[in-house]
């Protein structure tokens, strides 16, 4: 019998409609729970990336807080609007100044003597300049192609000698105007000439006419219209000289910009309110936290029903480590002033687990008991040597207090002259020049001012002034102290301590003159030492230990003085700020509880969609099953149907002959 072409054909029941019926009532009990389970763990994976945006939202605010410098905010104010003052109130500390301005720094200038009829037509002269800027020396080519006087000022500008140069119209013909680009007489300008076509490199004549040097004829060469100058300005009767009207480093945290001379009274005060605002910072992220927390796992008594996360482990973790650090007494605060939060104003509203901010009450503590308020916050370390200070920990350090020995103090490198430096010594252009190498990293270049000096404490005093307004060490951010030692030698001191510090001598222009034919270079030692007991390394003055000592362990101490042996202890308090910024990274971080339990329900999504994938084999084999019994079923029923044909058409046929028979 030929083969049914269509699914319900011979049956007329057995058709595609009820194989899908079929498939579908095996289906939806399997589809109806994944469905269920994806919503569920997608409901879950957005409840917890809530709950970690809000736990992340409270680290910065406590990072803020886990600094010391943070708890400490000034202010500072001018009496003169001339004197202005700006502060870093991470290292300002209180104070009072009466600051005097005498004089401000400037420029120097210079202008051709000699007028020029045409800028662009009239020879200058043909040779080479070589321009003196402070360290700096450049040479300028003056050829037919340049020779004019706005050629000239071109070519000086093009040099990038330090110097701006220009042409000026006086009315009456044209003149050369040079100006150094920075202030300070560190970067006075000397020009000479060499080569000079038009003369001998001195005559005045040629190019000979654009030489400058202080000792030079006032006829004669470039006239100075702007003497270079320092700016000047007193502190306390102090004096204190600088290149530029920017006064930086002279009062910690302080940067003075000075206008105009005249006199100021600078007062630094605490910034109490800024300090209070971070705190409030905190106590609004952890409020709201707590909002996200209540929303995500709270309970409604009233209609008996939870929440997404009620009950959740995670979360109750959470709640009760925070709870635990902010209402704890901070270990190594237990005899202070201030102990915990609750000293400072910040209480838990028992009925809604958030925290409430006396403002007031903080800024009062802060005020009066400014060093616990810091620890209790921030990392502490407290010595008993006052030589000893605390400079950092890590993760790994353990509250707690740390007994400092030191077995080598730190040195700073040192140049010493061997011989005496005599009174009454000239500096001329023979020996005005002298140049040191600092740290192995840094040339210093010193050009000397060039007169006889009375005593030798006057020289020294000429090369420390040269020293702390060098740009190479300014640059550098370190400095060199200059002084005679007890034999009246010569002496150069790094202020930088440990290996790296040295000075050395690079060249000296008559070098005995200042007793430097002859030099001793004593390099600078790391300090060395135990911290509890344990063997310690060295970086200048800094003491510290590495990973794999114990509790003490990232531990560092700065070292001043040259004391050895015992040097007391470091008490280390770990501040709330600090511990929670360490808690919270805990939570967030690779290994932590949220991320786990977001990488387990990121794997039920994937176990879920794998049971998907199975589930559609099984129904595709189903109903594969289905069809082909129903098709044999279907096939079967149709030659039913045709034998019962036969049979009814056969029995038609013999009614008429039976109905013969029987008559």
């Amino acid at each position: 019998m030929a083969g049914i072409s269509s699914l319900g054909i011979g049956s007329g029941v057995l058709n595609s409609d009820l194989v899908d019926q079929l498939v579908a009532a095996e289906r939806k009990p399997t589809d109806t729970r994944l469905t269920q389970q994806t919503q569920q763990t997608e409901a879950l994976l957005s409840a917890y990336g809530k709950l970690r945006s809000a736990v992340t939202e409270l680290r910065l605010p406590m990072r803020q807080l886990s600094a010391p410098d943070n708890l400490k905010a000034f202010s500072a104010s001018s009496s003169n609007e001339d004197i202005g003052v700006s502060v870093d109130s991470t290292k300002a500390n209180r104070g009072t100044y009466s600051v005097e301005v005498t004089s401000l720094a400037s420029a120097q200038a210079l202008a051709s003597n000699d007028v020029f009829d045409d800028r662009d037509s009239s020879s200058v002269g043909q040779g080479t300049l070589t321009l003196n800027v402070g360290d700096k020396t450049t040479n300028v080519t003056i050829d037919n192609s340049n020779d004019t006087l706005q050629g000239l000022a071109n070519a000086i500008n093009d040099s990038d000698a330090g110097v701006s140069a220009g042409v000026i119209d006086t009315g009456s013909g044209f003149q050369l105007v040079l100006s150094a680009d920075e202030t300070g007489t560190a970067n006075a300008v000397s020009i000479s000439v060499s080569d000079d076509t038009g003369g001998t490199d001195t005559d005045n004549q040629g190019l000979s006419r654009f030489a400058f040097n202080t000792g030079m004829d006032a006829d004669a060469g470039l006239q100075q219209t702007i003497a270079a100058s320092d700016a000047v300005m007193k502190i306390n009767g102090v004096e204190i000289t600088r290149s530029t009207n920017s006064f930086e480093n002279v009062i910690d945290g302080l940067t003075f910009d000075i206008t105009d001379t005249g006199t100021s009274t600078i007062k630094v005060e605490q910034d109490l309110g800024a300090v209070a605002d971070r705190v409030q910072g905190f106590v609004d992220k952890f409020n709201a936290l707590q909002s996200t927390i209540d929303s995500l796992a709270g309970f409604n008594a009233e209609a008996g029903r939870g929440s997404l996360l009620t009950g959740d482990s995670t979360v109750r973790g959470i709640q009760n480590q925070l709870r635990q650090i902010l209402t704890r007494v901070v270990p190594g605060l237990e005899n202070g002033n201030v102990r915990s939060l609750a000293d400072v104003g910040i209480t838990t509203n028992f009925e809604t687990g958030g925290l409430e901010f006396d403002r007031g009450r903080f800024e009062e503590q802060l005020k009066n008991n400014p060093d616990d308020v810091t620890a209790l916050f921030a990392e502490q370390g407290r010595a008993t040597d006052s030589q000893v200070e605390f400079v950092r920990s890590s993760t790994a350090t353990q509250p707690g207090s740390y007994d400092i020995n030191v077995t080598q103090a730190a040195s700073q490198g040192n140049l010493l002259a061997t011989s005496a430096l005599a009174d009454g010594i000239a500096i001329d252009a023979s020996n005005d020049e002298l140049t040191l190498q600092v740290n192995g990293e840094t040339s210093v270049s010193l050009q000397l001012t060039q007169q006889t000096y009375t005593t030798a404490q006057d020289l020294v005093d000429e090369i420390q002034s040269q020293l702390n307004s060098n740009n190479a060490l300014n640059a550098a951010g370190t400095s060199v102290k200059a002084e005679l030692d007890a034999s009246g030698n010569l002496s150069f001191t790094s202020s930088k301590y440990g290996s790296d510090s040295s000075v050395s001598l690079s060249s000296a222009e008559n070098a005995a003159t200042l007793g430097l034919d002859s030099v001793t270079n004593t390099a600078g030692v790391d300090v060395a030492g135990t911290i509890d007991g344990r063997t310690a390394e060295g970086d200048g003055q800094v003491l510290f230990l590495g990973s794999g000592n114990g509790d003490a362990s990232g531990l560092q101490a700065r070292i001043l003085g040259d004391t050895t042996g015992g040097r007391g202890s470091l008490t280390f308090i770990e501040g709330v700020a600090e511990r929670t910024v360490n808690l919270v990274s805990s939570f967030v971080g690779a290994d932590g509880a949220l991320e786990s339990r977001t990488e387990s329900l990121n794997r039920e999504l994937e176990q879920i969609q794998e049971s998907r994938v199975r589930l559609e084999e099984r129904i595709t084999s189903y109903r594969e099953r289905l069809v082909s019994q129903f098709s044999a079923a279907d096939s079967l029923i149709s030659q039913l149907n045709s034998t019962r044909d036969y049979v009814s058409q056969q029995l038609a046929a013999l009614a008429p002959q039976n109905n013969r028979n029987n008559n």
